[in-house]
């Protein structure tokens, strides 16, 4: 198996396709050659700038090629590219630099964080500087994510996977020199993966700077695309679309389109599977920390309707109840998972705590159960967990509901004080135009859940509650209304 560094990767698949586009940023494209070179060349500048192995450099830096060669020259000289959203506020940037202590930050502004180096977003390496091969060198460690953790405290997920990638390992449904469609933001664990690991498999990478619905549909049509990474926020985005400009375009070239992240309402998964077809329609549930995962492609979902998959081969799953109890199937409890190599091999914590049990078994904070066959059905996160007199109640499931009434783009239900219940459903429904009939809403949600799920004041606002990535801030929602 060619296992190869990934200080070593650009320059052999350049050598293999040297014009091929590498990567593609709304039609600004570079192709494996002059990536390969122009990340020599960087990777210099980062050197002189005091980078050396195993150290940690930040990238803060939206969506583009520049983001790419920021990574490539990190593992060019054995370091660990440590991503974060080039919108973060100051505030939380600081907070993230202050755990990893990287050698360098890409993004912000020269001096910000002296004596640590730092280079603005833009930069360019001296053109003075060689653009031929540096020593090949791995890091320990090929990317460190960040979290915010439950504590509201940042936290980094760093692999203990080494920067260097089996070029011929079936991942992903990823095929070598294929291609792939990357609308999420890439400091966020699914599309950086998604996207670097194409371009470990010679795939070129396309990828937008937000996601937009109708664009989308013209990208995969402009570079016939074969693979894409999705969150159900964009495939509902992309749902909404009048019928007639959805099917004007030519997305057939699509073999596998990946969903992750956020709960799939039903009725989304059945219609993209009814237009794409079952075998293209591909799911995966799992965590940053790597320590498993299940998958499920469409044609094994419409036998096993709601389920995330089953877990892969390198990884077990059990669910467990309050008392610590392994659960039966079809009883829900909380989600608990081990690498077979070990806990702790996939991954290590800077500044939080793993949530563990006897065993070595871990929890990424949901709720779930599992069939007699062994497939996953997830509640909800329990973190998010709302008690009304008594009752748990997930909002997840609620959100289910009120996301399948026509023009909510997307909703987030929170508890609110209440003096009598303890908490009562608050839902907060995005619609981006158009009037709410609640009444017919309401009799909508009696139809889907017991009433005690059934929120008891509803609230209209036009602008998205996730984010590019799927992500919703209940605690931040529930926070403002309070």
């Amino acid at each position: 198996m060619p296992v190869l560094s990934l200080s070593r990767i650009l320059a052999h698949w350049a050598a293999i396709q040297p014009d091929r586009v590498a990567v593609d940023h709304e039609g600004d494209q570079i192709s494996w050659t002059e990536l390969d070179r122009r990340t020599n060349r960087l990777a210099r500048a980062y050197q002189a700038l005091g980078v050396v192995e195993n150290d940690f450099v930040t990238i803060a830096l939206p969506n583009s090629i520049e983001f790419f060669e920021a990574c490539f020259a990190t593992w060019k000289l054995g370091a660990t590219p440590q991503p974060v959203s080039a919108r973060l506020p100051k505030y939380e940037r600081d907070q993230i630099i202050e755990l990893g202590k990287p050698s360098l930050v890409v993004g912000t502004a020269e001096g910000e964080y002296a004596p640590t180096p730092s280079l603005p977003a833009g930069y360019e390496a001296d053109p003075a500087l060689p653009d031929a091969p540096l020593p090949e060198i791995t890091a320990a460690s090929f990317k460190a994510m960040t979290s915010g953790g439950s504590t509201g405290r940042p936290k980094l997920i760093v692999s203990r996977q080494p920067a260097e990638w089996d070029t011929d390992l079936d991942f992903l449904e990823i095929r070598n020199q294929g291609s792939m469609l990357i609308p999420g933001p890439l400091y966020h664990n699914g599309p950086f993966m998604w996207a670097v690991i194409a371009l470990f498999k010679g795939a070129t990478v396309a990828v937008t700077t937000r996601f937009d619905a109708e664009k989308t549909l013209q990208l995969i049509e402009r570079m016939k695309l074969e693979t894409a990474y999705m969150v159900p926020t964009m495939m509902r985005r992309i749902w909404a679309l009048p019928e007639d400009v959805r099917t004007g375009y030519d997305v057939s070239s699509l073999t596998a389109l990946w969903h992750l992240a956020a709960p799939c309402p039903p009725w989304l998964k059945e219609a993209f599977i009814e237009w794409l077809g079952p075998e293209v329609i591909w799911e995966l549930y799992g965590g940053t920390e790597g320590q498993g995962s299940t998958t499920i492609q469409g044609t094994e979902w419409l036998t096993h309707k709601g389920s995330v998959g089953r877990p892969v081969e390198t990884c077990e799953m059990k669910i467990f109840g309050e008392d610590g109890a392994e659960l039966p199937p079809g009883e829900v409890g909380e989600v608990f998972l081990r690498p077979l190599a070990g806990q702790g091999t996939s991954y290590y914590y800077l500044g939080a705590e793993a949530k563990e049990i006897e065993g070595g078994w871990e929890s990424l904070g949901d709720m779930g159960w599992m069939d007699e066959d062994g497939y996953l059905y997830l509640s909800d996160r329990r973190s998010d967990m709302i008690v009304v007199g008594g009752a748990n109640i997930y909002p997840a499931e609620v959100e289910a509901a009120l996301d399948s009434w026509p023009g909510v783009r997307s909703s987030a239900v929170i508890g609110l004080p209440d003096e009598d219940m303890g908490a009562r459903l608050h839902a907060i429904i995005d619609m981006p135009e158009g009037e709410l009939d609640e009444p017919a809403l309401i009799a909508h949600l009696r139809e889907r859940l017991v009433t005690y799920k059934l929120p008891k004041s509803i609230e209209v606002v036009r602008e998205p509650l996730r984010d590019d990535a799927g992500k919703t801030r209940r605690k931040a929602l529930r926070e403002a209304r309070l």
